[in-house]
Order: C-alpha cells, then structure tokens, then sequence
C-alpha cells in the first residue's frame, strides 16, 4: 500500500505547477541549456526522489540544480554536489557506485532514499518562502510513506529547518529551544534521529569546508543509528 502511495505521490510531485516563479525559470533553463549540454534533453520539471522505498536513512536536500537534477532528472546527478554525495554514499555502504552521471546508469541506493525540502530548481538556489512552502506538503506526506525510515540527513541549513518542521507536522517531539544546526549536530524527533552536515555544495568543499571524512563521518554515523 505504501509503495503505491509513494509512487502515485512522485507521480503528482513531477507534474506539480504550483509555483509559477518556478515553473518559468526551471523551463527557461531547459529551453536556453548550458553550452556544455546543448546536445541534451533537460528534464525542465520538478525533481522526484529516489532510492530504496524501505530504506531507513533519508537524505533531505535543499533543491535540484539548474543544469544537474533539471537537466538529469534525477537529484544530485549531474552536478559537482552530487560527485561528492555520491563517492560519499559509496564509500559508507550506502550506493552501489561513486558517481551519478545520468537516470540509467545503473545507480542504486543501499537502505537510503533522497528527496528535497524543495522540487523543483530556484533561481540562485534560494526558493521564496512561499515556495518552500508550497513544497512542504510533499514531505510531510512523503516521510509516513518511508515506514522504515528512522534517520535523516539534512544537507545544509535549509534542510534542517525543513526536517524540523516536517517533524512538528507530523506530531513527533521537537526539542526546545529549537535544535541548532552544524555539522555532525543531531536531534531526537520521536521515530526519527536527525543528522546535520554541510551541503556539499562548492561553495563548502572548494573551501575546505566540508572534506570527504567529514561527509563520511555523517553518513557512518547515520549508519550507526539506523542499527540501533
């Protein structure tokens, strides 16, 4: 049943036009193209998740990218943050290959499912308020769906506040005050154990930021409690 559930709600989440900032410019960047890509067919929709339905660590990001996931169709491939998160995934256990070039090569996520707190690609990757919450829905009615989901990894501060808010949503416990983010920071919400690390954005791994043990470092230890 809620594998059903699931795939009729990616189904609704890729035709879903409720954002008409949006909607023109992940168009825009699919008709006008990267010259590198000219060749290709971008996706130009919202980005459905992917992985393992019965996986029990959830990666929550921000948003597509422009010329990756809206041009792919698939999160994080295609771009520089994804060659992080998949060599990352990969040497933790959590994917059966390094790298996400395009939807049909072969990728698999091991006990791991990725999804965004927004669907779609935003300009300068900073959706509006109200864009971000017209994208919550999704979540707060995807994360039931995942029954054995009982970790999650925010990438970045933005996904953080979304697993926050998804949590008080769904009546699981918030910590108060309101939990910080940083990286390796982690809090109880009822079923779930929330992890925060650095997006792997360049902005955060050109810099020295975020390193590849650091990375390791969340995904081992989201290992570590999906166990318990």
């Amino acid at each position: 049943m809620s594998s059903a559930a699931l795939t009729d709600l990616l189904a609704e989440v890729v035709s879903c036009r409720a954002c008409p900032r949006l909607v023109a410019w992940r168009e825009a960047v699919a008709a006008e193209k990267r010259a590198a890509f000219a060749d290709q067919v971008y996706w130009g929709r919202p980005v459905p998740s992917l992985g393992d339905p019965e996986a029990s660590i959830v990666v929550l990001g921000l948003a597509p990218a422009a010329h990756g996931g809206n041009r792919t169709g698939r999160m994080f491939t295609g771009d520089r943050s994804g060659d992080w998160l998949f060599a990352s995934m990969h040497r933790t256990g959590l994917a059966n290959q390094p790298t996400s070039r395009h939807a049909d090569d072969g990728l698999q996520l091991l006990d791991a499912w990725i999804t965004a707190a927004v669907r779609c690609a935003p300009p300068a990757n900073k959706p509006r308020p109200a864009e971000r919450d017209n994208c919550f829905g999704y979540l707060v009615r995807e994360l039931p769906l995942l029954t054995e989901a009982r970790v999650i990894v925010a990438l970045g501060s933005f996904a953080w506040d979304a697993a926050l808010r998804a949590a008080r949503a769904l009546d699981q416990p918030v910590p108060r005050p309101k939990p910080r983010f940083t990286h390796g920071a982690e809090a109880e919400l009822g079923r779930y154990r929330l992890i925060g690390s650095f997006h792997p954005s360049q902005q955060n791994t050109f810099t020295g930021k975020l390193t590849e043990e650091m990375l390791d470092g969340v995904f081992l230890r989201a290992r570590e409690v999906a166990a318990l």
